[in-house]
């Protein structure tokens, strides 16, 4: 039987600032990135999180961005392999700190918004990421993006990773993500994104702004948990994947929706 890891990004507010659907999020993903401190979140948010996880049964990730909570973590800032590491290695191990103390293990690292980008093509920033997740655990997986250079450095350096693909964003004919300056880059209508969700998780093949096919092999499925309807959509997507045969668990794991 097939399968596939719904993932999600959470415990993104900051102090009285609520951001994103996570209580009604939790029942539709098998995996869950808690911001770490840098582009979002704060000690408490993020303690409150991890037992939410935990209630719930859903893997724990660090998502660790850019020190830019203006811009979101989605703005790229330059810095270096060594500053890149050192960020990672901070915000990791503050995370893996609430883990720990309760009673639980750190299941994978996601790199944020700009950071994860940035490691998709800069090898020395992929090197960097790598290099700090091995430092904490080099039992943790590393969620990257299904064909990209941190994808690769990663396998090739060893570790566990999960490739990733978005079921609300379209592709280009070589497998990179299609710009969101560019017209048709999301894609908007629920019917449509568990389309191409059941295609990565059937075939491996999400589509072109124009329609046509590319080859995108995944492992996880990231679910964007910011828009008005994202629990909706979480619905949606957990059962039409169910509906079609598809089993829904983390990368690796024994937890299964």
């Amino acid at each position: 039987m097939k399968t596939i890891d719904l993932n999600c990004d959470m415990g993104e507010g900051f102090g009285a600032y609520a951001f994103g659907q996570d209580d009604r999020l939790l029942p539709y993903i098998s995996s869950a990135n808690i911001a770490c401190g840098f582009h979002a979140g704060d000690p408490h948010i993020m303690r409150d999180t991890v037992e939410r996880c935990l209630e719930a049964g859903v893997a724990i990730g660090a998502h660790p961005g850019l020190p830019d909570r203006l811009g979101f973590g989605r703005r790229e800032l330059s810095i270096t392999a060594r500053e890149a590491y050192d960020y990672l290695l901070y915000q990791i191990g503050a995370l893996e700190a609430f883990v720990r103390v309760a009673g639980e293990r750190l299941n994978h690292v996601k790199p944020h918004g700009a950071l994860y980008h940035m490691a998709g093509h800069r090898p020395e920033l992929a090197d960097a990421v790598i290099q700090a997740v091995r430092a904490v655990n080099p039992q943790l997986m590393l969620y990257a993006q299904a064909g990209s250079l941190l994808l690769e450095h990663a396998k090739a350096a060893g570790l566990t990773v999960a490739a990733e693909a978005f079921a609300d964003r379209t592709y280009q004919p070589g497998g990179g993500l299609t710009p969101r300056s560019q017209h048709g880059a999301l894609i908007v209508e629920p019917e449509q994104a568990l389309r191409q969700a059941l295609s990565i998780a059937q075939s491996g093949m999400a589509y072109t702004p124009e329609g046509v096919q590319v080859a995108v092999r995944a492992d996880t499925i990231c679910l964007h948990g910011d828009g008005s309807g994202a629990a909706e959509f979480a619905r949606l997507l957990q059962e039409g994947l169910q509906s079609a045969g598809i089993r829904i668990t983390r990368p690796g794991g024994s937890h299964e929706l």
